[in-house]
């Protein structure tokens, strides 16, 4: 299973007074691959800010854990999978801020920066315009020969643009490409990679699949009717591959 890239910690930042200067910062990245939030405060309470400058505690919404907790009830159970089960990767290992997250780091943390010792921002990197670079690629086909799996599972466009457009014979880009109709989300394709046949299953990103933040209404309809329908026949493959 093929996602975009590692979710991060995130943590409310008070001051002095208990008084908020910032909803939810991004203070670590996330502790495993699509982590469900659980430990968060704990690893908040470990992280110490300078003196003066306030502490951090566990956000005031759920912002920890989201995408983690989406895999398991949207896509896992679906396919009566259970993370034993599945190969886990990002095609970035490692959180990214992105544009809106910037902007947001620019005009409530850059100013802090005057009155504390904080660390640069810019140290929490930005998504990267390449997300799989050659040297990635390799990482990547490297884990996928160790997990040798029958079916390889990707969450939203980046991954088929970035990986199986790169190294299979499937050189659609799009998680669209794949849907002529509705009724046509969440097949099974039979692909190729480093000489080795097996099925590919493009689904939505867990963003769309779970409504976290911005998402398609149209995508989350196609999702929820495949869980309802699809994931039944394609749970019987799975549970045929895990009899053998």
């Amino acid at each position: 299973m093929l996602g975009v890239y590692a979710s991060a910690v995130h943590a409310r930042w008070v001051d002095e007074k208990g008084v908020t200067l910032i909803n939810a910062v991004a203070v670590d990245s996330e502790p495993e691959i699509f982590w469900r939030g659980d430990g968060a405060e704990e690893i908040i309470k470990g992280i110490e800010l300078p003196r003066g400058a306030g502490q951090l505690r566990l956000p005031s919404e759920n912002l920890n854990g989201p995408s983690g907790l989406a895999l398991d009830s949207e896509f896992l159970e679906p396919l009566a999978l259970t993370r034993k089960d599945v190969w886990l990767c990002d095609l970035v290992p490692y959180s990214c801020r992105n544009p809106a997250q910037d902007r947001a780091l620019k005009n409530k943390y850059k100013p802090l920066e005057q009155s504390f010792p904080l660390p640069d921002y810019s140290q929490w990197k930005e998504v990267p315009k390449v997300l799989a670079d050659d040297d990635r690629i390799h990482e990547i086909l490297d884990e996928f020969r160790s997990a040798s799996p029958e079916i390889i599972i990707t969450l939203g466009d980046q991954p088929l643009k970035w990986f199986v457009r790169k190294v299979s014979n499937k050189k659609l880009s799009r998680l669209a490409d794949y849907v002529a109709t509705d009724d046509t989300y969440g097949r099974l394709h039979e692909i190729e990679i480093d000489g080795r046949k097996l099925q590919l299953l493009p689904l939505v990103h867990p963003r769309q699949a779970a409504k976290l933040g911005q998402y398609s209404p149209d995508w989350f309809k196609r999702h929820d009717k495949w869980k309802k329908t699809t994931a039944l026949s394609i749970k019987s493959m799975f549970q045929d591959l895990q009899g053998q």
